[in-house]
């Protein structure tokens, strides 16, 4: 169990103030942890296209709806989860300490806001639902503004046999002689599919709706294709006076958000659903295959976006950051062609920085602050990194071989040639300086050390060195061949006798 005390400190260290002058609220629940998943990871932090999904869902809300106050349950694993998003402006993270359901999690969330001062629209998602977009959320909002509902509820259309479908039925009014029949819009219910499969075969399902009585057979609801999303949104007066009334009359003996539409129709308001025009949005992930299967809808989007602006050797194996994507419409944007060319397995973190007529050939690897002049070609197999506060600049007319590597604080000047066998580094107290014209080659390692421009250097160990041409050199290009420093250790080296 994790430390109370910890939590409570974290709790009060990342989290905002809630302003009550924001119109709208959005509580994302990422308490749990998914049994399913079968990960020591918290669900809410595996990664879809780079990015753990909570984080996705965040700056999903935040985009959607801009200016509004967010609160993010936390529960199991809540110090990685509070870590990992970190303090955000208009964030208040809430601690679920029981994992009682989607119902007590909007509960704990609702704690923090007092009922009296708050009368703004509140919005609740999943926070392992990381496909769905802003623009999403943004015509929801809508969508529950035009309707004048009380309660709307984002569902989607179930494509597969209906025995696979495990997700809560939506249940609208029968009405077969009244097809313009208003009534027909709004929601009766969601009942779960372990509640469905609880019932007996000839048992019905009754539901009391202005004044009328609906029933409904096992085969009925387990054949219903419209099913709860988990994202809604509630008048906060109406949510707050009706949430604590839930109870756990169910199967799993939870406290369903659900049951609140029953609770909603029984005082006269109206619930209402619309689904998003992409299905994929609204997927969650219970395994580790739901989520290779959104990571891939994740990829498809992005090459969606830049296909027609960069070339990809292989839309089927790449990454680049959501960060680079934007970079790259920007890039466009100027009326300049970009020439990128990325190769098949090409990896790019975000803070990376591209530039035009870049080639990053396959299986390069990116990750850190790193930017890239004009003209630079990044052969097969390259990894260039750099950690957190530290920075990497390649000059214009670069080219670096294959199976090179390079890290760390690094700047590399314009027209140098780095071949293959080399290894490159550069530390804070210990930066890598190369300068212009500069020819690195064969097996070669280079740490901290200054390079002035005009260099030709092969199979060298250069560790905290400067190479600056003698003053009585007349020519163009130095050369610097075979320089090893002085070894250590020797003592312990001895021949190997023969036998």
């Amino acid at each position: 169990m994790e430390n109370q005390t910890n939590i409570q400190a974290l709790l009060n260290e990342y989290s905002s103030q809630f302003d009550y002058t924001k119109k709208y609220t959005s509580i994302i629940l990422a308490a749990g942890h998914g049994k399913r998943i079968k990960s020591q990871t918290s669900k809410m932090l595996h990664k879809i296209w780079g990015r753990t999904t909570v984080e996705r869902v965040l700056s999903a809300c935040k985009k959607g709806l801009p200016d509004s106050n967010i609160i993010i349950v936390v529960g199991i694993k809540a110090e990685d989860v509070i870590k990992t998003l970190g303090k955000n402006e208009s964030v208040i993270y809430a601690y679920q300490e029981e994992q009682l359901g989607t119902g007590h999690a909007v509960q704990t969330a609702l704690g923090i806001i007092d009922s009296t001062k708050y009368k703004g629209t509140i919005f609740i998602l999943p926070g392992d639902m990381g496909l769905i977009e802003s623009s999403t959320i943004e015509n929801l909002r809508k969508e529950y503004e035009n309707s004048k509902a009380d309660m709307m509820v984002l569902t989607g259309i179930f494509q597969g046999p209906v025995e696979e479908n495990y997700y809560g039925r939506i249940v609208r009014a029968k009405s077969a002689k009244n097809k313009k029949d208003k009534s027909l819009q709004n929601v009766l219910e969601i009942i779960e599919y372990k509640d469905i499969l609880s019932m007996k075969d000839k048992e019905k399902h009754v539901i009391s709706y202005k004044n009328r009585l609906y029933r409904y057979s096992k085969k009925e609801l387990l054949e219903i294709r419209e099913f709860n999303s988990g994202v809604f949104v509630f008048d906060f007066k109406k949510l707050s006076k009706l949430v604590y009334k839930l109870n756990t009359a169910n199967v799993q003996k939870e406290i369903y958000l659900t049951d609140l539409i029953l609770l909603f129709n029984k005082q006269g308001y109206r619930v209402q659903a619309v689904s998003p025009k992409d299905q994929t949005e609204i997927l969650g992930f219970n395994n580790k295959s739901v989520l290779k299967k959104m990571n891939a809808v994740a990829r498809k989007r992005a090459y969606e976006r830049i296909k027609d602006l960069i070339v990809i050797d292989d839309p089927d194996d790449f990454f680049l950051d959501e960060e680079i994507l934007t970079q790259i419409e920007m890039m466009d944007s100027n009326g300049i062609p970009l020439d990128i060319q990325i190769g098949q397995g090409v990896y790019v973190a975000k803070g990376a920085k591209l530039n035009y007529n870049l080639t990053l050939m396959k299986n390069v690897y990116i990750d850190g602050n790193i930017s890239f002049g004009k003209n630079v070609v990044i052969k097969d197999n390259v990894q260039l990194t750099c950690f957190s506060g530290q920075t990497m600049e390649i000059g214009n007319n670069v080219e670096i071989f294959s199976g090179d590597i390079i890290k760390g604080n690094v700047k590399i000047g314009d027209d140098v040639k780095i071949e293959s066998g080399v290894r490159i580094t550069g530390s804070d107290e210990y930066p890598t300086l190369i300068g212009k014209n500069v020819i690195i080659k064969g097996v070669t390692y280079i740490f901290g050390s200054e390079i002035e421009e005009n260099f030709f250097v092969e199979h060298c160990v250069l560790v905290r060195k400067v190479l600056s041409k003698p003053p009585n050199f007349n020519g163009n290009i130095f050369t610097v061949r075979y320089y090893l420093p002085e070894a250590e250790g020797i003592e312990a080296i001895k021949n190997k006798q023969t036998p």
